[in-house]
């Protein structure tokens, strides 16, 4: 197997990082801390724009794209909705599934590309995330559109993931793994980071309309999170399908 599996749309070097450190998922002063202390930022997005929309995540189906060890996906399950994650990590996925137990949720956890998700549950869910994994896979475009087939129409689809600026390789590759070990060093590639110009193009062309951005701001000497309205390191954006 190739390092970059084109045919999955998988980098077999990006899953391969997160298979090694997949014990420290639930550690919350370990090499996830960052994403769990951002966390309840994106929840609180996330929880904001459902409401807009006359709305609760109760009972809802939810897919969280690139799930990981499931922190997303478990503070999703605990406001009620049906929750399913994917990913293509194999011990991270094991992870989730013994800390959902543990948890006493009820979290459907499967190993499968968002591609082949969408083929099989074609506009199957009420709301579709996808956190901090654009940036790890070969073609985002394609992550984009398979979010996009997986919602159902008037659904709302998130993405999280990096501004490509000059700050965000400060903070997030300089700072946050290299200066002050937050996460591992080589987590992220600069040049894999996207500008929200393109994801919101790339959202557009596959029948996402943009309805709100925000940043997320990371301090980490403070360690103060707080949504803000700069884009240039985090960013969230919610999408309806048109």
């Amino acid at each position: 197997m190739t390092e970059t599996n084109k045919v999955l749309n998988v980098n077999d070097a990006e899953i391969a990082k997160f298979e090694q450190i997949a014990n420290q998922w639930w550690d919350l002063t370990g090499d996830f801390k960052p994403l769990h202390q951002v966390n309840p930022l994106r929840v609180q997005f996330i929880c904001q724009h459902v409401s807009e929309q006359q709305s609760e995540l109760f009972s809802k189906k939810v897919i969280d794209v690139g799930c990981g060890g499931g922190i997303l996906s478990e503070s999703l399950a605990k406001l009620g909705a049906i929750v399913t994650g994917i990913d293509m990590g194999t011990e991270p996925l094991n992870v989730a599934k013994l800390h959902a137990l543990e948890s006493g949720l009820t979290i459907n956890y499967e190993k499968i590309t968002a591609e082949e998700k969408a083929q099989q549950n074609h506009e199957g869910f009420d709301m579709v995330t996808c956190m901090e994994m654009l940036e790890h896979v070969p073609d985002p475009a394609s992550i984009i559109n398979a979010c996009a087939n997986l919602v159902k129409p008037g659904g709302l689809v998130f993405f999280s993931t990096l501004n490509k600026t000059v700050k965000s390789y400060l903070l997030a590759i300089l700072a946050a793994e290299k200066i002050f070990k937050l996460v591992p060093d080589g987590t992220h590639e600069h040049d894999k980071f996207i500008k929200p110009s393109q994801l919101i193009s790339w959202a557009e062309q596959y029948g996402l309309n943009c309805i709100d951005a925000s940043g997320i701001h990371y301090n980490p000497i403070s360690e103060n999170h707080k949504l803000t309205d700069s884009l240039d390191v985090n960013y969230i954006l919610c999408c309806k399908k048109i």
